[in-house]
């Protein structure tokens, strides 16, 4: 059982106890209130009982002995599970209806229409339990969508991670053993060396990655952003990225506004616009240009980065910021690419509040556009001769 499971279980089993309590002190306290009809008030709620409901975060339902709702929460009715006075779930009714006639507490799970923009079905943790002796039933549900979707990408994550490292390490495994039985033939040792220098780079860019992504995928903010001159983060990029650029004869170029800023983390910025710097070199035939450009946009400042290489299929541009996705992923592979630079790119935009968008085409070449909030609210240039600190 997951988490979140768990803990929804404790908070029912909490909360159908204090209501059963307040039932039967209801009760005990006023044992001759009746209907005029002679029965007892069965489509009554005791004193405290719709309180208790109101400040529950869960969806929560109270029925009375006909299947009618008493009382429902309003996350109840916007997930479209209580119209009127109905409830719309079949198999809640169903289960309703075995709890009343047992009385014994049980505990599902559902998956309903979805009533959210763009989210086909709901998954809700269900406990259904009896309240008093007149037949009312407590209905209580816990959206658990995300939770799940959560644990899905978690799950894909660690196989991926699992996969990837593999690779490089079964590769070294089986070099280290070539390299021992050619022992006797240094030219066969020194290329199989080559091969595991490779491999170990690899492997290391890898782990550098997923250290870097574990650290800013959580959407936290920056825990000491300052003034960060673009200028400079464009210029270390370029130059970390030259070596990779010079053996294809491709030409990193910057141009644009100069003396922008923002406000954030320098190496955040430095390491999103390097990835996105090594992917257009990996995927631009050579003797091409790969250029880097810098405008202001009103209250942000946006970086371009522009090449000349295969471009991306149409079908492929919403999923090139998933971790590990690529695009040809023989070519990723024979480059060392790990297959997180972009989805480290998206999580460096979303932790300076801003984003990043692509425009590509087969054959023509893809612009990728970090757009992030400029510092003091306005992108306005700096002389360089005036320190940031001292900066408006």
């Amino acid at each position: 059982m997951s988490e979140m499971a768990m803990s929804f279980t404790a908070l029912a089993g909490f909360v159908v106890g204090a209501l059963a309590v307040l039932f039967y002190r209801n009760q005990i306290e006023t044992p001759n209130r009746v209907k005029t009809d002679g029965n007892p008030e069965a489509g009554a709620l005791p004193q405290g009982v719709a309180s208790v409901l109101a400040v529950l975060p869960s969806s929560a339902v109270v029925l009375d002995a006909h299947d009618r709702v008493l009382r429902a929460s309003s996350a109840a009715r916007a997930f479209g599970l209580v119209k009127g006075d109905r409830l719309m779930a079949a198999e809640l009714l169903a289960l309703a209806r075995q709890v009343r006639r047992d009385g014994e507490i049980r505990e599902t799970e559902i998956d309903v229409a979805g009533h959210k923009f763009g989210q086909e079905t709901t998954n809700f943790a269900v406990r259904v339990a009896p309240l008093g002796s007149h037949g009312q039933v407590l209905v209580l549900a816990e959206d658990q969508t995300e939770s799940r979707r959560v644990e899905a990408v978690r799950r894909d994550f660690v196989a991926n991670v699992s996969h990837e490292l593999k690779t490089p390490v079964g590769a070294l495994s089986l070099l280290a053993e070539t390299v021992q039985d050619a022992a006797d033939d240094p030219e066969a040792v020194t290329r199989f060396a080559g091969r595991m220098q490779h491999e170990a780079a690899r492997l290391t860019y890898l782990v550098q990655d997923l250290i870097t992504l574990s650290r800013i995928q959580g959407a936290e903010p920056i825990p000491t952003p300052g003034q960060v001159p673009i200028d400079e983060c464009v210029h270390d990029a370029i130059d970390h990225c030259n070596t990779k650029a010079i053996a294809k004869d491709i030409t990193l170029v910057s141009g644009g506004a100069e003396g922008l800023r923002i406000w954030g983390d320098e190496e955040l910025l430095v390491t999103a616009l390097r990835n996105l710097i090594d992917n257009a070199v990996a995927y631009s035939p050579e003797h091409t240009r790969v250029v880097v450009s810098v405008r202001p946009a009103g209250d942000s400042v946006e970086i371009s980065v522009s090449d000349q290489g295969i471009g991306i299929p149409e079908e492929s541009l919403e999923r090139i910021f998933e971790r590990f996705f690529r695009v040809d992923a023989a070519r990723s592979r024979a480059t060392g690419g790990t297959g997180l630079g972009l989805a480290i790119v998206k999580h460096v935009a979303a932790a300076h509040a801003g984003e990043v968008s692509v425009w590509s085409k087969e054959g023509s070449g893809s612009t990728f556009t970090l757009r992030l909030p400029a510092f003091g609210g306005t992108a306005v240039a700096v002389p360089p001769s005036i320190p940031l600190e001292a900066a408006p």
